[in-house]
Parts: C-alpha cells; structure tokens; sequence
C-alpha cells in the first residue's frame, strides 16, 4: 500500500514539475514574440520613414523635373557671340566629363522656343547658364547695388565674377554690359523686389547682392522671367524650385521642418520660404538645428563665399554649383 501510495503522489509530481517545465519553456517562447514584433515594428517604422523621405523629396525634387514659366530662345548663343561663354571651351568642360548631350548643345548655341525644364540631371548647367546671363545682363542692380559698393574693393572680386572662368577674356569685361532686355519700369521694379527677398543658404544674402554663382544665376533667371511677362507668383515659385535643385538637402530639410509643422510642401509661401528666416546661411541653421533628416542622395549645397570676402578663384566645385 505504502508503495502505492507513493506511486500516487508520484504521477501528480511528475505532472507538476512537466507542467513547470511547460510553462517554463511557454514563458521563454512567449518572450520571443514581442522581441519579433519589435524588431518588426522597427522595421515597419524604417520603412514608413522611408517612404516619407522619399515622398517629401518627390514633393520638392520632382524626379521628373519642374516646367520654368520661360522660354530660352537663343540667349545660349547670345551669349557666346558676346564672349559672356567661351563655346568652345565652355563645350570641352563638359566634354571632358562626358556630359554634354543634344540638349545641352541646344541649349548653348541653338533656338529653344519650348519653357525650359529644370531636372536634377540639368539643374548645373542650368546654373551655369543662368550665371553667365546674370552677369553678362546690364542691370541696375549690377550698376548700382550692393556689388558696386566700394566698401567690398570693387565688383570683380567675388566668386560670381572671378570665379566665372568660362567667358572670353576676363569677365569683368562682359560685367553688366551686354543689353539682352529692355525691361520696363515696372519689369525691373519685380525684378529688384524679389531679389531683395530671395536668399541662398551659402550665405547671409540676397539675389540683389549676387556675391555668388547662386546670386547671380537667380538675377538673370528673375530678368528672363520679367522679360517674358511672367506673374510675380509665378516668379517665386519658379525660384522656389531652382533653389531647391540647386540645394537639395536644404530644402528637404526645410521641407520637413514644415510638415513636423503640419505644412505641407505644396502649401508653403514660397516668398517666405525664400526670405532670410528659412533660405539665408543663418536662418537655415536655425531650422537645420530642429530638424533630424538622413541626407539625401541628391549632391549639391552651399559652396560659395560671404559678402565682402573676396576672391580670384571659384570656390564651386560640387554637382549643382556650377562650372
């Protein structure tokens, strides 16, 4: 009996301690699960940033470019009978990196009577062609702003006019010279009030200070626009969108600050976004310093000098700043 009895004891034992053991190996098993699901989680949330990136960059770098509110006509080759571009060696630049497909050539010495397109593939040498025309144009603001200020030693001594290596001769000679528009009064007077509200993220100034290949590639954009009638709206958003080519991470991360902000891209005030709180070296900073963004793979940003810093040389070497 006694063995019996011990043998009644021992079944439920055995059950006890294989239940244990059960639930032992079910609470390391259950453990598993929320580790997947974190991992899984994380994933998901990678992804869904990811995607958000890739959205918000669509959003301000249309992969398939954005139309301009102009026409290039024969400016490109304009500006080669003038001397403002060296055609030949302007074309062996781009030769040399073997870059320079039909629509560059048509661009540089052909009639182009369709709006211009800017893409992140053109937006360079879109940039070069700007500046060439920026300051090649006579201009008021050439004349009589801040770049002829004698406090700075004289207008041939910053990167938008040393750094031009591109024209025939020293480009000083073809500095607000050529007279490619007869723009009205109040034509000009668009152009010198949006080019004192248009800033680059390279330095603290506006396109009516065009110390920059920047600066001075968004003059003759703004003189093109106010040539052909384009709308004040229009204009800025046109410039909204170069600016944007031209320096993709800052206007990605721009782009985020505004949507943390419940903005979305396409509703933005391109004026404001152009002005000195958001688009100047120092306003950038500021929203820069709130914003957390992976860098994209677009190439390009700040890489000229601040005003009043001379210099003999380009300081753009970088995809989207030009030469």
């Amino acid at each position: 009996m006694e063995k019996e009895k011990n043998n009644s004891y021992a079944i439920p034992i055995a059950i006890v301690i294989a239940g244990a053991m059960l639930s032992g190996s079910w609470l390391y098993i259950s453990q598993n699960p929320p580790n997947k699901i974190s991992e899984e989680k994380n994933q998901k949330i990678a992804t869904a940033q990811n995607v958000s990136v890739s959205a918000l960059e669509e959003a301000v770098l249309p992969s398939v470019g954005v139309i301009l509110p102009v026409s290039w006509g024969d400016l490109g080759a304009k500006l080669v009978s003038v001397g403002a571009i060296d055609e030949v060696r302007f074309k062996a630049l781009y030769d040399e990196r073997g870059q320079f497909p039909e629509e560059y050539k048509s661009l540089l010495v052909g009639n182009n009577a369709d709006k211009l397109k800017i893409t992140k593939d053109n937006a360079g040498y879109l940039l070069n062609l700007f500046w060439a025309l920026g300051l090649a144009s006579k201009n008021p603001v050439l004349d009589s702003g801040e770049m002829a200020n004698p406090r700075y030693g004289g207008a041939g001594n910053f990167a938008s006019t040393g750094g031009w290596t591109m024209a025939q001769g020293n480009p000083m000679d073809h500095y607000s010279r050529h007279k490619f528009f007869n723009l009205m009064p109040e034509q000009q007077a668009l152009v010198e009030k949006i080019s004192k509200g248009i800033y680059r993220p390279c330095c603290n100034n506006s396109t009516h200070f065009p110390d920059c290949n920047h600066g001075m590639a968004m003059l003759g954009l703004l003189e093109l626009m106010a040539s052909q009638g384009v709308s004040e709206q229009e204009m800025w958003q046109a410039a909204l969108a170069v600016n944007s080519y031209w320096f993709p991470d800052t206007y990605l991360t721009i782009a985020t600050y505004m949507k943390n902000k419940s903005v979305e891209w396409k509703d933005v005030k391109p004026e404001e976004i152009l002005g000195v709180n958001y688009s100047s070296g120092s306003g950038y900073q500021k929203i820069a310093s709130q914003v957390v963004i992976t860098p994209s793979n677009s190439q390009g940003g700040g890489c000229d000098v601040s005003a009043g810093q001379s210099v003999s040389v380009p300081q753009q070497k970088q995809s989207g700043c030009g030469i």
